[in-house]
């Protein structure tokens, strides 16, 4: 794809005096459970395999998120099912993820550490989805689809991280009942309900068919996690199914309580350094940054940023894009890193389809700098307040511009004050130590 070069642009925008940074450590207080792993075999303890024969086939649905520990959960979830005499198999449940394919969304596992090798279990990564049933949501009729890989075990437990949705927000978002209705519902299942969810509400779609998934498949349950600001493991909970309704609500209230926020509420310029899909499936956590960019759906209403430059992908995405359009402005590195076919499947899987538009591209990230900070208007080097973060997830350090410092909250410290220099265009921060704040 032709962009402009630094040569085409450069006369129309002239340089701007650049603000002085502090990096800063941003670290609220939390509780974290010091061994997921074993505590996830524990949970077990909560379904009842009564029904599963000896030796019966136990497929255990994992998603695409890059969730703390994961590797070793699905690990150790796999070995006590495999103690108690059962024969694990791991099924990706993340709908169209990976580019809707089986490599794909094998790709997708192993960069979380989720490998057969790893956790000693097959995966049956087919795309395969049977029709359960066809409910009517509102004035919708949506067909229930399930994985066939699943649908073919003698039980399936789901394992997945209870947190806000990154579309929407209700009593029930991103957890076990959305893994077990959209993710194991591979891409068909996914594109029927996320048609529907826009058209009728998400909340209402995941309560009418839930019922359909819990009557008829094998599913016993879930291990349900959630993080807290550190992105460390904070509750493993084992549910069982008929409960997921009754149990996620209190779950996604702890983890709203815990997750990840930006110090300051009122930004001019957000820098992300990368998105990714295993960050968060908008790529950027949309309560994060404020946007939601969902038709029918109102944005957060904090944080208030102006502008976005997402300067790149993750290695772990493998080229998923989705979520570069949450942005206004990205550089010619990105693009570079884009692999379309996976963005948009993705993006035309999901229906939300602001979310795989193309920013304006920046030839490097001097430019880019230099674009957002003509955009913003009245532009004050000693005014403009930046915030520059690694992604929307790691939030415990960052580099705040010097009219962010008087606002930080007293669980942020300033570890030193720096500066911004460019290297061929590519940003670079300077620092020189500072007293702790």
């Amino acid at each position: 794809m032709d962009v402009p070069e630094r040569g085409d642009v450069d006369h129309l925008i002239d340089p701007q005096p650049l603000p002085a940074f502090a990096r800063v450590r941003y670290e609220p207080p939390t509780e974290t459970v010091s061994d997921p792993a074993a505590a996830a075999r524990a949970e077990l303890d909560a379904l009842s395999f009564d029904g599963v024969p000896d030796g019966g086939t136990v497929a255990v649905a994992v998603g695409s998120r890059g969730i703390h520990a994961i590797g070793d959960i699905a690990a150790s979830v796999v070995a006590e099912l495999a103690e108690r005499g059962f024969d694990p198999v791991l099924v990706p449940a993340m709908g169209s993820h990976g580019g809707a394919t089986p490599d794909g969304q094998q790709e997708v596992l192993a960069s979380l550490d989720i490998t057969e090798e790893r956790t000693g279990a097959p995966i049956d990564a087919r795309m395969d989805a049977e029709e359960l049933a066809t409910v009517t949501v509102g004035e919708t009729e949506m067909p229930v689809y399930f994985s066939t890989a699943a649908l073919s075990a003698d039980a399936v437990v789901v394992v997945n991280r209870v947190k806000a949705h990154t579309n929407f927000s209700g009593p029930i978002e991103s957890g076990l009942t959305k893994m077990a209705v959209v993710g194991l519902g591979k891409q068909r299942g996914a594109k029927a309900f996320h048609s529907t969810a826009i058209a009728e509400g998400y909340v209402e779609t995941l309560r009418t068919a839930l019922p359909v998934v819990e009557s008829e498949t094998p599913l016993l349950g879930g291990v349900a996690l959630v993080e807290n600001f550190s992105e460390e493991i904070a509750t493993v909970e084992g549910v069982p199914t008929g409960s997921f309704l009754d149990r996620e609500p209190e779950l996604l209230a702890q983890a709203n309580e815990e997750m990840p926020t930006l110090p300051v509420d009122d930004v001019d310029l957000l820098v992300v350094d990368e998105l990714g899909k295993e960050i968060s499936g908008a790529g950027m956590d949309t309560n994060v940054i404020g946007r939601y960019r969902v038709l029918n759906a109102d944005d957060p209403e904090t944080p208030a940023i102006k502008l976005i430059y997402a300067r790149g992908l993750t290695e772990a995405t493998k080229g998923n894009g989705n979520g570069i359009g949450l942005a206004d402005i990205t550089r010619r590195a990105a693009l570079d890193q884009l692999d379309f076919q996976k963005t948009y499947a993705n993006a035309l899987t999901s229906g939300s389809l602001a979310k795989a538009k193309l920013p304006i591209v920046a030839p490097d990230d001097e430019f880019a700098l230099r674009t957002a900070f003509a955009a913003l208007g009245g532009y004050d080097s000693d005014t403009v307040r930046v915030l520059w973060i690694r992604n929307t997830e790691d939030l415990s350090e960052m580099w705040v511009s010097e009219a962010v410092r008087s606002d930080l909250p007293d669980a942020a410290t300033v570890l030193e004050q720096g500066s911004l220099t460019f290297d061929d265009g590519t940003a670079r921060f300077t620092g020189s130590s500072a007293p702790e704040r």
